[in-house]
């Protein structure tokens, strides 16, 4: 399947194969995007925690796991996002909601320590507030790829075989 962009499209009316919706080439680096899409999308759901993070479903991988899908190839932990701008992400409004996600959550993860336990991250008194800015990068990222912001989170398995279609 492929889809044209519109003329009011940062895709510039190329053609693109998709992942679901989501077009795999029209960003160069789409599969860090990929990466950092997952983990916002998980450090922004409380449900998703709750129900399978707090219930240790296999499959999904901990917080841990997701902050360093976040920062692992992008070294969002030592730059800004901006730097990706035209690479990773669209524009400046959504690495500038990435930068402000990664900070918080960075700054509990520095705090409670790396392999705390999931809940060290969901009792923390600044989660909600890392979680809302988390939700804020997801939703602008998923929709800039035309995918449903509220869909549940893929696996990591789903997400590998995704990220190796090209």
């Amino acid at each position: 399947m492929t889809v044209q962009g519109s003329e009011n499209s940062s895709r510039s009316g190329r053609r693109s194969s998709t992942m679901g919706v989501m077009p795999l080439n029209d960003m160069p680096w789409w599969r860090w995007r990929s990466n950092v899409r997952s983990a916002l999308h998980m450090l922004s759901d409380p449900a998703f925690q709750r129900d399978v993070w707090l219930a240790r479903v296999d499959g999904y991988g901990d917080v841990t796991d997701a902050v360093y899908r976040l920062v692992e190839d992008t070294w969002l932990d030592n730059w800004s996002a901006e730097k990706y701008v035209g690479t990773i992400f669209r524009d400046s409004q959504e690495a500038a909601l990435v930068d402000t996600a990664v900070l918080r959550v960075l700054r509990i993860m520095h705090q409670v320590g790396p392999d705390a336990p999931v809940e060290a991250y969901l009792d923390h008194h600044g989660w909600p507030e890392a979680v809302r800015a988390a939700r804020d990068a997801h939703v602008r990222l998923a929709i800039g790829d035309g995918e449903d912001p509220d869909a549940p989170p893929r696996t990591l398995d789903v997400l590998r075989v995704l990220t190796r279609i090209a």
